[in-house]
C-alpha cells in the first residue's frame, strides 16, 4: 500500500504590526491615517480660527473624533441615551453638541489663584460642574466649542493648561501629592516633573504616539502614585553608593487586559530621569504595536520583548549608556492616598480632603480657594486617588479649616468606604459608559454604612471600593478590594438592568496587601445596581467572620472559598 503524504501548507506571513523602526511608518488603520495627515497639536489654531466662530457644525469629522483630544476634548454623551445602546449606536448617534475638558495637572500642583480660575470657569462655562480624577486632572462638562479660546486663555494666564490632556500622547504625569513637604520624603520628584514638562509636553516629535502614554513618579515611601498601573513609573528609592534617586518601571496598565508594570532593575539619578523618561516615550514611538489599537499600549511591547530586552534597547539605542543595577523600594508602610490632618516637615500641616466619589463644583472649588486663603495658605495639590490636599495650614488654623471644608462638601476625616470610594465619569456623560457610576457610587455608600452600622469594630483597615462604567478600568477596577465593572444583566425577573461584574481582592502597594496583584473574579459573579449594598454588606461580614488576625481583605478574597464571596 502506498502512503501518500499532504504536503505542509506554507505559513502565513505574519501581518507586520505597525511597528516604526521595523515596518516603516506607513499607517496601517483608520487612526494612524487620521494622525499622519495632520499632528493633532495643529487643531488649536482651528478651533481658535474657525470651529469656536463658526460653532459646532463647522467641525471637521476628523478633528471631532480624533485630534481635539490632543488639546483635552472629548464630545460628552448626549443624555438620555440608556447603556444598552452603548454598543449598537455609532459616536455620532452617542455624542452630544458639548465636550468634557480635562484640565491638566501635572503632579497634581495648584495654587488657589488657579483653582480660582478652573472654579470660575466651571460656573460660567460647564453648568457648575467638576470632578476630580484619579490621575490629578480636573474635569468639567458641558463646554461649547464657541467657549473653549476663553477658557483656554484664562487657564494659560495662571499657568494651566488643557495640552495633550488626551490623545494618543503622553498624558498628565502622576506625581506625589505630598512633593517637597513630607517629613519622610526619600526624593522630591518636582524638579523632573517640571522638567519633563517643559521638555516633552506638546512637542511635535511625541505628539504621534501608537496610544496614550502614562506617567508616575514619587519620592515617597507610600508609593503613592499606583505605579505599577502606568507606562512609566519613577520610584524613589535609596543607592548604597549614589545615594536617593528613582527604581524604573514599565508596562503597566489595565483596560480589558490588564497587566501590571514591572521593574527594569535599573537605578536612575535625578539628573538622568528625564532622559530616561524620553528614552522609554521613545520606544513606545518607535516600536509600539499600531497596526490593532486594542494591543498598542506598551504593556504588549513589554510582554513580547521581556524586561531584559527592555533595558537593553533603551541603553543601547536611546540613552548611549548602561544604567546601574538598584535595589528594590522597601515596602510601603502607610496608606497613600494622604487623608485627614499630617504634620509636614517645617512644623505646618497639609490636609487631604475627599469629595464622594470625586465630585465638586465650581462653586465648591471657588470655595475652597477662598478658604485656603483665609488660612493662611496659597498650595493645594491633587491625588490620585480623587482627593484635594490644602498644604501649609498653620496648627491652630487646622480645627477651623476641617471644619469649613465639611460645609463645602469635602471631608478630612471620611468614613472607611467614603474614603475609598472611586468612581469613574459614568453613563452622565461617557459614551463608553453603560451605566450609572457616580451617583451609584454615592448612594451604595450611604446604604452599605447604614447597613454595617453595628459592625464597626469587624472592618478592615482598609477598603477599596471602585465603580467603573464599561470595561476600560478607569477607575481601577482589577487593582480595588472591592471593584465593579459595568454591564448590562439580566435579574430574577427576565430584565435587563444596570449591574456589575465583581472583581475581589486587587491591590496596589500598600503598607497591608504587599505586592500588588490583580483582583479575583468569581465565574457567574453579578450584582444588580440596586443591590450593591446588600452584596457589600454580606462580603465584608463574610470576611468578618473567616479572616484570620490581622489578614487583610485582598489576602481573604484570593483564599476564600466561592461561595463566601457571593
Amino acid at each position: 500500500m502506498t502512503q501518500t503524504t499532504t504536503p505542509a501548507r506554507p505559513k502565513r506571513a505574519a501581518k507586520p504590526n505597525g511597528q516604526w523602526k521595523i515596518d516603516g511608518p506607513t499607517p496601517l488603520n483608520a487612526n494612524e491615517e487620521m494622525k499622519a495627515a495632520d499632528n493633532g497639536l495643529n487643531v488649536r489654531q482651528r478651533i481658535e480660527e474657525i470651529y469656536s466662530k463658526q460653532g459646532f457644525d463647522s467641525i471637521d469629522p476628523e478633528d471631532l473624533h480624533g485630534r481635539f483630544r490632543w488639546w483635552g476634548l472629548y464630545t460628552q454623551r448626549a443624555q438620555g441615551i440608556p447603556g444598552g445602546k452603548t454598543a449598537t449606536l455609532t459616536p455620532e448617534e452617542l455624542e452630544d453638541r458639548y465636550f468634557m475638558l480635562r484640565v491638566r495637572i501635572d503632579g497634581g500642583a495648584l495654587t488657589t489663584e488657579q483653582l480660582r480660575v478652573v472654579g470660575q470657569i466651571s460656573t460660567d462655562f460647564a453648568r457648575d460642574t467638576a470632578d476630580l480624577t484619579d490621575r490629578q486632572n480636573i474635569q468639567l462638562h458641558w463646554i461649547d466649542v464657541v467657549d473653549v479660546p476663553e477658557i483656554w486663555q484664562r487657564l494659560e494666564a495662571v499657568g494651566l493648561h488643557t495640552t495633550e490632556a488626551c490623545g494618543d500622547v503622553p498624558r498628565v504625569i502622576l506625581g506625589s501629592p505630598v512633593a517637597g513637604i513630607s517629613k519622610d520624603e526619600i526624593i522630591d520628584p518636582s524638579p523632573v516633573i517640571a522638567e519633563i514638562s517643559r521638555r516633552y509636553i506638546g512637542k511635535p516629535e511625541f505628539a504621534n504616539l501608537p496610544r496614550k502614554f502614562k506617567t508616575a513618579i514619587t519620592g515617597h515611601p507610600s508609593q503613592d502614585v499606583v505605579h505599577e498601573i502606568n507606562d512609566i513609573a519613577l520610584i524613589g528609592t535609596v543607592h548604597p553608593e549614589l545615594g536617593p534617586g528613582y527604581d524604573l518601571w514599565v508596562g503597566g496598565g489595565l483596560s480589558a487586559n490588564p497587566r501590571l508594570g514591572e521593574r527594569l532593575g535599573a537605578f536612575v539619578t535625578e539628573e538622568q530621569a528625564p532622559d530616561v523618561w524620553e528614552g522609554v516615550v521613545s520606544i513606545f514611538r518607535d516600536y509600539g504595536f499600531r497596526r490593532l489599537r486594542n494591543r498598542a499600549r506598551l504593556k504588549f511591547l513589554l510582554a513580547e520583548w521581556g524586561t531584559e530586552k527592555m533595558r537593553q534597547v533603551l541603553q543601547d539605542e536611546y540613552l548611549g549608556y548602561e544604567l546601574p543595577d538598584g535595589p528594590v523600594p522597601e515596602q510601603p508602610t502607610e496608606a497613600g492616598d494622604h487623608s485627614g490632618v499630617n504634620e509636614q516637615k517645617d512644623g505646618k500641616f497639609y490636609i487631604g480632603l475627599t469629595a464622594p466619589a470625586g465630585r465638586v463644583s465650581g462653586t465648591a472649588l471657588t470655595g475652597l480657594a477662598d478658604l485656603v486663603e483665609a488660612h493662611g495658605s496659597t498650595r493645594l495639590r491633587t491625588t490620585p486617588h480623587q482627593k484635594i490636599i490644602a498644604l501649609d495650614i498653620a496648627e491652630d488654623q487646622v480645627k477651623d479649616f476641617v471644619g469649613s471644608a465639611r460645609a463645602l462638601g469635602l471631608e478630612a476625616y471620611p468614613s472607611l468606604f467614603k474614603r475609598s470610594a472611586i468612581a469613574c465619569t459614568g453613563i452622565e456623560f461617557c459614551k463608553l459608559a453603560i451605566v450609572d457610576t457616580k451617583d451609584t457610587m454615592i448612594d451604595a455608600v450611604a446604604k452599605i454604612e447604614e447597613r454595617l452600622a453595628d459592625h464597626e469594630g469587624k472592618l478592615p483597615r482598609q477598603l477599596s471600593l471602585h465603580v467603573n462604567g464599561c470595561p476600560n478600568s478607569c477607575a481601577r477596577i482589577q487593582t480595588a478590594d472591592l471593584g465593579f465593572k459595568g454591564q448590562l444583566i439580566t435579574n430574577e425577573q427576565g430584565e435587563q438592568v444596570s449591574g456589575f461584574q465583581v472583581h475581589l481582592g486587587g491591590t496596589l502597594a500598600g503598607f497591608e496587601n504587599g505586592e500588588a496583584a490583580l483582583g479575583r473574579t468569581v465565574r457567574g459573579l453579578k450584582v444588580a445596581a440596586d443591590e450593591l449594598p446588600e452584596y457589600v454588606e454580606r462580603v465584608v461580614k463574610n470576611y468578618s467572620a473567616s479572616a484570620t488576625e490581622g489578614e487583610s481583605f485582598a489576602a481573604w478574597a484570593h483564599r476564600a472559598e466561592e461561595d463566601e464571596l457571593k
